[in-house]
């Protein structure tokens, strides 16, 4: 079994999103075996076609610039490269995210762009499980569960990259804890 542990960014604003829709703007994912060792990292931007250009408050938030996606390819083939990558069509694997965030945006944008979905299932959401497993009376952010679990959170909070691999963290202390 392979999980997938990933992050999202998204096209974001202050206020609500023109046309209310966000776009992913990274992918960022560690492949994990079951036995909690990492086997790849997947690393990418994307460039959004439905808002093109980022918002101030999202190049701050994320530290993405408009040069970054301005360089990327378009969620079609960037999510082609994941499947690839991911093994998806080839091993058994679940999607694990911090929260459900993740999985519906991968759901918007495949729709976005005209492309099959149910390869999103099957998925866990880490931060519900969390909260469960720690029997927390509502959820916590990624970098407070991080540091709670006595880790240190590494890299850039909100790049998708860092906060996969921070999740992974978390996700491998309680590796034989998840429901799948």
């Amino acid at each position: 079994m392979n999980f997938i542990i990933y992050d999202l960014e998204a096209t974001c604003w202050r206020g609500r999103p023109p046309r209310n829709v966000q776009e992913i703007i990274e992918i960022g994912a560690l492949l994990v075996n079951d036995y909690g060792e990492v086997e790849d990292v997947f690393s990418r931007f994307v460039r959004p076609v439905v808002s093109p250009n980022l918002s101030a408050f999202c190049e701050e938030l994320t530290s993405i610039t408009q040069e970054d996606v301005d360089r990327a390819h378009t969620f079609d083939r960037v999510i082609e490269d994941f499947q690839d990558w991911g093994h998806i069509w080839d091993e058994d694997y679940v999607l694990c995210s911090w929260g459900s965030f993740d999985k519906r945006m991968l759901k918007q944008d495949c729709a976005l762009h005209d492309l099959e979905s149910d390869w999103v299932s099957p998925h866990i959401n880490l931060k519900k499980q969390y909260q469960t497993i720690r029997r927390l009376r509502k959820p916590t952010g990624l970098r407070r569960t991080v540091e709670r679990e006595g880790f240190e959170f590494t890299g850039i909070h909100h790049r998708a990259i860092a906060d996969a691999e921070n999740l992974t963290k978390v996700f491998t202390k309680y590796l034989d804890m998840w429901q799948y």
